[in-house]
């Protein structure tokens, strides 16, 4: 596998970090990789590498306000930097992922393109089919949800609206990290030697890892919930979700434990929509035990091969 990194600047000027890996041979297929809330595309290093193995040539961006595109900075100066969006907020980060595409398909005008995302990133891409799924040959969610009630929508907006007039829209806001992540944990919180991490993998050496990167696990503005909540006001949308191509390969990934996706009853009221939208090319699999990140899981050899299969399958 060959790694290189580049940039491009977006209509606001944002210069937007890009990560390019390819396989040694001849690539079938590009894959587009859109990275979660509070990481960075670098960490899915292992899952461009097994792609690649495969003859994939992947690509991932660090969105606004993650990883190199918000700047090369240390735990002490992520303030300021850390999880702030920009203008436009999540309607210029799905341009951005849009525009990277745009660059992928110039550089392999013949290869068909995947879209890959994960947790944050799944919802964006949700975003993503809902506008261009037609240019794309298939989409994974990885780790996403699917219902959201109005009522937490409008409540949180007004919540968030408040933080941002008491804070400015780029002080970070521990009490809105709180409110987002930490419940996330409450299955586990009680674990032996608990960090508040263990929602995401029962393997506890990728969980350090993330612990030990500053920036996996930051805590954002205000600013930055409000911008999510917007987004789910668009993306479930019932006019906006039966926008998304009815003949598009739809695969949806998730552990059983998953807490964004409401261990799984989220994810499945989405895919039932889409059912009865008529999408005639929607398909899941779910994984007994595991917890979020599946690529990280202690059971990812078996993730790898299930998504290899699908991704072959469109081919």
């Amino acid at each position: 596998m060959k790694s290189s990194t580049f940039t491009f600047k977006d209509p606001g000027g944002i210069e937007i970090f890009v990560y390019k890996w390819e396989p040694d041979t001849s690539p079938k297929a590009a894959i587009q990789i859109v990275h979660g809330l509070a990481e960075h595309a670098k960490r899915y290093t292992r899952v461009a590498e097994v792609l690649c193995n495969q003859g994939y040539i992947c690509y991932a961006n660090d969105q606004r306000g993650h990883g190199l595109t918000a700047g090369d900075l240390t735990e002490a100066t992520l303030e300021g930097h850390a999880g702030v969006l920009g203008d436009n907020g999540w309607e210029g980060i799905v341009d951005d992922i849009h525009q990277l595409s745009d660059i992928i398909k110039k550089e392999n005008p013949n290869l068909p393109l995947f879209l890959l995302g994960h947790s944050w990133g799944a919802f964006l891409a949700q975003d993503y089919i809902q506008q261009w799924g037609n240019e794309l040959k298939g989409c994974i969610l990885s780790g996403t949800n699917g219902k959201v009630r109005g009522l937490v929508i409008r409540a949180g907006k007004i919540i968030l609206k408040g933080e941002i007039k008491k804070l400015a829209p780029t002080t970070p806001s521990q009490k809105m990290y709180d409110m987002n992540f930490k419940t996330n944990n409450r299955d586990w919180k009680k674990d032996e030697g608990a960090t508040g991490f263990e929602w995401l993998s029962r393997d506890k050496n990728e969980v350090q890892k993330y612990i030990d990167d500053p920036w996996c696990g930051f805590v954002p503005p205000a600013s930055l919930w409000l911008e999510f909540l917007l987004g789910f006001e668009k993306i479930y949308n019932s006019h906006n979700e039966q926008k998304i191509p009815k003949e598009l390969p739809i695969h949806f990934i998730a552990g059983s434990l998953d807490p964004i996706g409401n261990k799984t009853k989220g994810v499945r009221a989405m895919i039932n929509r889409l059912k009865k939208y008529g999408n005639t090319k929607v398909t899941y699999k779910f994984y007994e035990d595991s917890r979020h990140e599946l690529f990280n899981e202690t059971n990812r050899d078996d993730v790898f091969r299930d998504v290899i299969e699908w991704l072959n399958l469109q081919l």
